[in-house]
């Protein structure tokens, strides 16, 4: 029957009676009306909630609570991925520095790796960064290194954001400065051996340790919170491709401060700041997409970094998020303290999301497309659910924000979502219907 209606009043060229113009404004503005009706009815079983759209005129079109406080969940990623973009622009790459010095008094060969928390030292850029140092090190008659020392000391050690637990799963997975893989492992056993599950990824003596210590049934897993032990699997990663291309590594990995590399007695061989082959908004996009955890926090805590200087800490991360809202937005009444929204502490209602919406459009094309037409972010907890994100009707993008902190069926932020749409196709076509031009001819 809405169909129907709203085919009728999307009728408005040709001639009409009075009448007849009459009745098809006053079945729109009824359709309109039940529709609303029907919206308002649902909300106000949801008490503990808020929803905010705003129109083409970006004018509120359905409000309910909009203003109030609320657990955000994953959307919290839409603020994360705002500030990050707004601060270094969708083009930015994150850096790692490599660093190859020969020391005087026995002639080892040490690779020192300082990293930045780069969120995608993945298994393909580090295979790019292994054949890009192994041509740079044949290109100096080097063909062995003797030990790799890492420079984690970005990010404060052993650092927890609040909302983390303990688990194996990968939405679970600890922040570091240096972290392949989101730190994650993905192996499989086959008839008792443990083998590597992806093809990119060589299998190493750390990994088979591991593999023989967990159930692999789930599939991927988090390294867990000792963060050494993920730097370590970055190292051996690291030393394996580097093993493809020619160049021999021993098994000798420490952490130690990369100023130290300028120390006496050692002799720079090489120096590379690798920029990752992705830009931010490249890493932006499956952030959305696939609610990464990890990429969210590795980008918090990099603003917290650049804020307030290293070591980065969940403290720094508190502070940065809630003092650059309050400037940028003169919000009062809200609080985050993670990138990711996996705390049940933050708050941000309908309307600080939409706000955040208002400012991101430039880089509304990161979004995924959760239903025809329907780009946003969804957010989910135990007992909260949350859509946040743009309805496109013809050529404007309207800025929506569902908050749900009580027990809902799973696709009920997707239904909500639809009604939205279905409410701004019937303004416009409403709009339409009582333009004079529209009218044509009355008789």
């Amino acid at each position: 029957m809405k169909k129907v209606l709203l085919t009728i009043c999307r009728l408005g060229t040709g001639p009409v009676s009075g009448r007849v113009l009459a009745g098809l404004v006053l079945s729109c503005l009824a359709s309109f009306t039940a529709s609303a009706a029907t919206l308002e009815s649902e909300l106000a079983k949801r008490p503990a909630s808020g929803l905010l759209l705003l129109n083409a005129a970006e004018q509120p079109l359905v409000s309910n609570q909009a203003e109030r406080l609320l657990i955000p969940a994953s959307t919290t990623k839409l603020v994360t991925g705002y500030l990050a973009l707004d601060h270094w622009g969708r083009n930015y790459r994150f850096k790692t520095d490599f660093r190859v010095v020969r020391r005087a008094s026995d002639g080892t060969v040490v690779l020192w790796v300082k990293g930045y928390g780069d969120p995608f030292l993945v298994s393909e850029e580090l295979q790019t960064i292994a054949s890009r140092l192994a041509s740079a090190l044949g290109d100096r008659g080097v063909s062995h290194l003797d030990a790799i020392y890492l420079d984690a000391g970005y990010f404060q050690p052993g650092l927890v954001l609040p909302g983390t637990t303990d688990t194996l799963n990968p939405y679970d997975a600890h922040p570091s400065a240096l972290a392949a893989n989101f730190n994650t492992l993905f192996l499989k056993s086959d008839d008792g051996e443990i083998v590597s599950a992806e093809s990119q990824t060589p299998l190493t003596r750390l990994a088979v340790k591991i593999g023989h210590e967990t159930d692999l049934s789930e599939g991927r897993f988090n390294l867990g919170p000792d963060v050494r032990l993920g730097q370590r699997y970055f190292a051996e990663l690291l030393g394996a491709f580097l093993k493809r291309q020619g160049v021999t590594v021993a098994d000798d990995i420490e952490w130690h401060p990369m100023v130290e590399a300028k120390g006496s007695g050692l002799r720079e061989l090489l120096s590379y700041r690798h920029l990752n082959s992705l830009t931010l908004g490249e890493m932006v996009a499956p952030m959305m997409r696939y609610s990464t955890n990890f990429i969210a926090n590795q980008l918090a805590l990099k603003l917290a970094a650049d804020a307030y200087g290293e070591p980065a800490t969940a403290d720094k991360v508190k502070q940065l998020l809630n003092s650059r809202l309050k400037r940028r937005f003169g919000w009062r009444d809200f609080y985050l303290e993670d990138g990711a929204g996996l705390s049940r502490e933050n708050r941000l209602s309908a309307r600080q999301l939409v706000d955040v919406l208002e400012r991101f459009r430039p880089w509304k094309d990161l979004l995924p497309e959760v239903e025809p037409d329907v780009y946003a972010k969804t957010g989910t907890l135990i007992g909260v659910s949350a859509l946040a994100g743009y309805i496109k009707n013809d050529q404007a993008w309207s800025p929506f924000a569902l908050l749900v902190n009580q027990k809902v069926p799973f696709h009920y932020r997707n239904q909500v979502a639809l009604q939205l749409k279905q409410r701004l196709a019937d303004e416009a076509a409403a709009q339409l219907s009582q333009r004079p031009e529209s009218y044509g001819s009355v008789n």
